[in-house]
Order: C-alpha cells, then structure tokens, then sequence
C-alpha cells in the first residue's frame, strides 16, 4: 500500500437512497455525489433553506456511546459510521454527502446497502495519488479494561477482540483479524449487522435514542437467544460488525497503513485514537 501506487477515487455518477434514521426513527435521504481530486469526504446538510458544509475530520467527531457523530457548531449529522465504512471499503477518497434530515439511514445495519449505492454509482479513478498515513510509532489509548491502539505495520491491519456478558454473543467467535482490501472488505466484513439487547431498548427510548430500531436494521437480542427469524449472517457477526465500524470510525483520518489493535472497541475511543495520532506528528507521515 505505497501512496504512488494508489490513485483517489470518486464516484461516476449521483446516487440516492431512502431510510430509517436509527435514532430519529425519521425517513431520511441521503444523495452521493462525484467530488474532485483533494476534496475528501464532505457531508452537505440541507435545513431550512441553507446549506451547510461539514468536511470530515477528527476534531469535529464528538463522542457519543452508540454512534459516530460529526458536528460544526450548531450543525450535526449522526450514523455516519457505516457508510464512512463502506467509503473505506470502497476506496472512495473524494465525495459530497447530501442530507436532508440529521442522520443517515441505518438501511439494513450493516454496509452492505451502501456498497451497493457505491457500485450503482460507479467507481473513477483520479489523477493524484491517495494520501496514505503511515503509522511510525505506537499510539496506545486505554480505558478500564478497553484498549484501541495503532502499531507501525506494513500495511493495514486490523486485530479486534471484545467480550459481551451474553450467552450468545458468548457462545460465538469473538476476536477477529483482518488483513484490508477491498474484495475482503466486501465479502468478509460488509454484511455483518449491528445488535443490540431488547432489555435495552425501553432505557434508550426514553433517552430518545434508537427510535428506529427494528429487526429489519438489527440483530435483537432476547435474554438467551438471537430474535432475528432469519438468525446470524455469520457466528462471528458480532465481532465482524465491531471490525466494519472500527474501518468507518478511522476513515474519518483516511487510509492508514498500520496495524490497529484493540479490545472493547467504541466509536469514541476510536476518534480519541485518531486525535491522539493527530496531536504527536512524530507518529505518523503522509
């Protein structure tokens, strides 16, 4: 993974799709559009009128426990993480995000939807080459028993491990390694579903929270068993979709070659990783 020898990606053409917010349990579009060379990720939320321009960066991540969310001033857009990791996926360096609404569609729970939107699109190459951070020294935060760190690597790696007091979450393969490309992504990682316990959810709607939620957008979870009639994508989906947000959360910084390690990830110790990255420049290089 050398920056010469990859090329930025955009997409061909528009593309829009149609959902439930997951939180806001609100039908919401969300349009992708081709972007020129060095312009990266940019999220355009349409309010009242007005545009306002978001480009992706980590200091404009706010951490939050169940999702990655972008603010700029008064201005927010939440859920962002799983399209951010279909976009890693897919290699796709430079796009404008267009929403109307203040966060995406959860689709199916996975990336797998929006894979699909990005190959309806189709993929361009570019002119410049990718600008690929390489990891030069280890960036280690930790947290109780929760670590995420990131390790000089050759290229990009990650290795995840987390452990949920559930019978079945217990009773499946919980740590997982992943050596990145964007076939693997695609056939390996792109499908894997979030989950989240029934018991929960009574507490996180009256939070406001998770008002979308559904057996169409989730693997539910009851007391001892997976609620879903269709069941598991895979017997390690539970580990899978944490490595399918771990891609998302650090594409916020764009392509890294490194390896990224961690045990009982989130999105917020992810984004405090990445800013810790950001702040020590004898850790990295372009």
């Amino acid at each position: 993974m050398s920056g010469s020898a990859k090329r930025q990606h955009t997409i061909k053409n528009k593309v829009s799709a149609e959902g439930v917010g997951l939180h806001s349990g609100q039908a919401v579009t969300v349009s992708l559009s081709p972007a020129p060379v060095d312009t990266g990720i940019v999220f355009r939320k349409r309010t009242q009128g007005k545009t306002h321009e978001i480009k992706l960066q980590a200091d404009k991540v706010q951490e939050t426990p169940l999702c990655t969310k972008l603010v700029d001033g008064e201005c927010s857009i939440q859920t962002i993480e799983h399209l951010l990791s279909a976009l890693a996926g897919m290699e796709i360096d430079n796009i404008y995000v267009d929403l109307e609404g203040d966060e995406l569609p959860m689709m199916d729970g996975s990336a797998s939807p929006f894979i699909f939107l990005i190959e309806s699109a189709g993929v361009v190459e570019q002119t410049a080459a990718r600008k690929i951070l390489k990891i030069k020294k280890p960036i280690r935060i930790e947290e109780g028993d929760k670590f995420v760190e990131f390790l000089p690597w050759e290229h990009f790696r990650l290795e995840i491990g987390i452990d949920f007091p559930h019978p079945v979450i217990q009773g499946s393969t919980q740590s997982v390694s992943f050596d990145f490309s964007p076939m693997a992504y695609s056939k390996e990682v792109s499908r894997a579903r979030t989950f989240g316990l029934a018991s929960e959810l009574e507490a996180l709607h009256k939070n406001g929270l998770a008002l979308g939620a559904s057996l169409e957008n989730a693997v539910g979870l009851s007391d001892s068993e997976v609620m879903n009639p269709e069941g598991l994508r895979a017997n390690d989906e539970f580990v899978r979709h944490k490595l399918l947000d771990a891609i998302g959360d650090l594409y916020v910084r764009g392509p890294i070659q490194g390896l990224y390690r961690s045990f009982k990830p989130s999105h917020a110790l992810n984004n405090r990783l990445l800013r810790a990255l950001e702040a020590d420049q004898s850790a990295w290089e372009d």
